[in-house]
């Protein structure tokens, strides 16, 4: 493990590995407990569960800090299953940076990750999210959560995954209400792998705004399809971007954007695009001496750096 592993490590407010809880670390303006006890203790959480969860964390923001929480579930063992239900709360006029990385620390450990969640945004609550995936090349994966946006709240959640499991399926919905905000940027490099994406984003009150932007890469027989929403109930503004890279003759890229408009007064606009690498792109960059690999890795790079904030 290289020092800036383990300077994360040490700083970590939550570490699960496998099934075992390994570190909690926590301070008066943050409550953090595995999700089956804060179960037990806060009868109030009850409504977010949709049942009592067996492994899982509760986070609940109560107060200002000035540093980033970090959170780290990873698989170590072959064949290891995980089947987390996970609790966010953050209180009225936030604003808070997480770290959140779910990874496999060997590529041939054929585990299971899954999880389901509930993110919850008080009114005027700025939660800042980048979340990073890196799994190995037999794992499956499985997410399902909700983002509920009170007035005037802000989401900015950065998705990176540049190491694919063999399938993933992930979802997400998003309720924005009044004046709030849900900004979606997901970055995914797949590799002989199949992944299923759906994110829906629910305008549910007057002046809310949602974006989402794609950026996919298809490598060596993969499969990917992404069914992209935005669903205008107010007076508000969405955007779709989504765009991909076919880099292999046996990948296949669905991008699927909807625009579901139910107010008159409400502007949702997408754009959208799925091709390949120019090949005046690389020939240029062969001319300076890069190999057709190193070429393509690095018009990859600035494909995804757009987004990757």
């Amino acid at each position: 493990m290289d020092m800036k592993n383990v300077k994360n490590a040490r700083c970590a407010n939550y570490i699960q590995i496998d099934n075992i809880v390994r570190q909690i670390q926590a301070t008066k303006e943050i409550i953090i407990l595995p999700s089956k006890q804060a179960f037990e203790k806060y009868n109030w959480t009850r409504k977010y569960f949709i049942e009592k969860p067996q492994e899982g964390y509760f986070v609940w923001v109560k107060g200002k800090i000035n540093f980033p929480l970090i959170i780290c579930i990873s698989i170590c063992e072959k064949k290891i299953s995980q089947n987390l239900s996970n609790l966010i709360i953050v209180e009225d006029g936030l604003k808070i940076k997480l770290n959140g990385i779910c990874n496999a620390l060997n590529n041939n450990l054929s585990g299971i990750h899954k999880s389901v969640g509930k993110i919850i945004l008080k009114q005027n609550a700025i939660l800042e999210y980048q979340h990073t995936h890196k799994w190995g090349k037999d794992d499956f994966v499985k997410t399902n959560y909700d983002f509920i946006l009170e007035k005037n709240a802000n989401l900015i959640y950065n998705y990176k995954n540049l190491f694919s499991p063999k399938k993933s399926f992930l979802n997400s919905n998003i309720f924005c209400n009044e004046k709030s905000s849900a900004n979606l940027n997901i970055a995914l490099n797949a590799i002989d792998s199949k992944i299923q994406i759906q994110d829906n984003i629910f305008l549910k009150k007057k002046q809310s705004k949602g974006i989402i932007r794609f950026r996919f890469v298809g490598r060596k027989n993969s499969s990917i399809k992404s069914i992209s929403k935005i669903i205008a109930e107010e007076s508000c503004k969405g955007h779709l971007d989504c765009q991909g890279l076919v880099l292999d003759k046996n990948t296949i890229i669905d991008l699927v954007p909807q625009l579901i408009n139910k107010n008159k007064d409400a502007i949702l606009t997408h754009e959208a695009s799925v091709g390949k690498i120019a090949d005046e792109q690389i020939n240029y960059l062969r001319c300076k001496g890069l190999t057709e690999t190193q070429a393509i890795d690095l018009i990859v790079g600035g494909f995804f750096k757009k987004i990757m904030l």
